[in-house]
């Protein structure tokens, strides 16, 4: 068994953080497994060094080790503009220039019905999906064509199987749930020149992990995964999408609550183990 935590060095981890690296850890070490440690940091306005060394000096804190060296995403853009560019062979790719803000106003016209909320927001209305690639421009970013990407796979759609309470089981793609409430997400942003989507698919096979591990709030994004890794001839792990850590309102943490820090209860005299007891381990 091979698990990964792959947090972001954009802020302090908190609590959410510890139980899903622990998770992670745990998991693995059932199976004499190991969990590997990735950190992603594609959004390079966004990421800062010191929050990546706290990352470091928190999991080693709470008791985890993981192998060396560890995966950088920054380093790893030349693979995502490849599986990029074998998706925009097969035609299955487009360039987009529309903002958040034209995206509202498409879908609040009075013909468009009410708009659908799917993983990324509100379900991109195909706008632009008559533009050939080679018009694409440094401001667009590029989107995947969901129903001719299910089109090529044909009948027979993959499935994925879920390890976590929520949702275990296997789970087959559905063709018109895809379309409909997921539609064409962004595989490269205008920003970035990738997406969550495509370089944790990329980068899960070649780390070969055998069960992603990540939160419940991700489990709608999972065919979006599935999917890509059916279109680029990619293993399909496992998955297990674990609770989440809520506060007082029951909103899930987020890293800028640094009231509930690991680092700031590490500096009120907290132990591992009062950590662990706080996300009920």
């Amino acid at each position: 068994m091979r698990t990964r935590f792959a947090p972001s060095p954009t802020g302090p981890l908190h609590l959410g953080h510890a139980f899903a690296a622990l998770t992670a850890f745990a998991r693995a070490g059932d199976g004499d497994g190991e969990m590997l440690l990735r950190i992603e940091d594609i959004d390079s306005a966004r990421s800062r060094p010191e929050w990546e060394a706290q990352i470091y000096d928190d999991l080693a804190w709470l008791g985890l080790d993981w192998p060396r060296p560890v995966l950088r995403q920054s380093d790893r853009l030349a693979a995502y503009r490849d599986a990029l560019d074998r998706l925009g062979a097969m035609g299955l790719t487009y360039p987009c220039r529309c903002r958040r803000a034209d995206i509202r106003a498409a879908l609040s016209a009075p013909q468009a019905g009410a708009p659908v909320i799917g993983p990324d927001g509100l379900v991109y209305p195909g706008t632009c999906r008559g533009r050939s690639l080679a018009e694409a421009g440094p401001e667009d970013a590029i989107r995947l064509d969901m129903a001719r990407a299910l089109d090529r796979l044909g009948p027979a759609l993959p499935a994925f199987t879920e390890t976590g309470p929520a949702h275990a089981g296997r789970h087959v793609l559905e063709a018109q749930a895809l379309i409909g409430t997921v539609g064409d997400v962004v595989l490269a942003r205008r920003d970035l020149g990738t997406s969550y989507h495509l370089a944790v698919v990329v980068d899960d096979a070649f780390q070969e992990i055998g069960e992603v591990t990540r939160g419940e709030d991700l489990f709608e994004a999972t065919p979006i995964h599935v999917l890509l890794q059916a279109l680029l001839g990619l293993p399909t792990p496992a998955y297990h999408h674990h609770r989440l850590i809520l506060d007082e309102t029951g909103r899930r943490l987020a890293k800028r609550d640094d009231a509930r820090a690991i680092a700031a209860y590490r500096a009120e005299g907290s132990s591992p183990a009062d950590i662990r007891r706080m996300i009920g381990l």
